[in-house]
């Protein structure tokens, strides 16, 4: 079977558009499905298709104006304190049990357990929870930093450790570690921040200053 470039072009589109919509996330289903899009778009007008080529240049501005849109617009962020034996909060842990286990070395219990545990609100939505115990004096170990799939952006990571510095200063903690086998979860710490670092009994860890 003879294949163009032509069509090999078309089906590398397809493919594309098809990955976008296994997206979780709403900006990566976006600038996904506008790399298909865009590329669909050059395609129909190749071949002489007008109307392919146009209608996938109408969905990749409409995923251009949409993805200005969230970049542009100002979100609301806020840590909610958890409260001991909270049934939503043990909801919440089994209902994302398979995702956090994607990402967590420890299965995570009760929230009087920790030292310091919250939820993070994103424009009211409970889209993350923290929990961490104290390390040493001045060291806050990270147990559990998830964030729900629709909201992995990094922009929770970011709120944490760079917006509330001031929360963990003034509980006595001006470093955060982590202890992290998950390569997606390391790939995670090094993008807000943390530090691979040896400890002195060998163990290999994730430090981020906060003051």
């Amino acid at each position: 079977m003879n294949v163009n470039w032509l069509e090999w072009l078309g089906y590398l589109a397809s493919l594309i558009v098809l990955i976008s919509l296994l997206m979780s996330s709403i900006i990566k289903l976006r600038w996904i499905n506008l790399l298909g899009s865009s590329i669909f778009a050059i395609y129909g007008f190749l071949i002489g298709a007008l109307p392919v080529g146009l209608m996938n240049l109408g969905i990749a501005l409409i995923n251009v104006y949409y993805l200005s849109k969230i970049y542009q617009s100002k979100e609301y962020f806020k840590m909610l304190p958890i409260d001991d034996n909270s049934q939503y909060f043990n909801y919440f842990l089994q209902f994302y049990k398979n995702e956090i286990e994607k990402v967590a070395d420890k299965e995570p219990s009760n929230s009087y357990n920790y030292e310091i545990s919250f939820y993070i609100l994103r424009n009211m939505v409970p889209a993350g929870v923290f929990l961490a115990t104290k390390y040493d004096e001045d060291t806050l170990e990270v147990e559990l930093d998830f964030v729900i799939p629709e909201y992995r952006d990094f922009k929770i990571g970011a709120y944490i450790f760079e917006d509330c510095k001031s929360f963990f200063l003034t509980k006595g903690y001006s470093k955060c570690i982590s202890f992290s086998t998950k390569e997606k979860h390391i790939k995670y710490l090094q993008k807000i921040g943390f530090e691979e670092v040896t400890l002195e009994d060998g163990q290999k860890g994730y430090i981020k200053n906060v003051d």
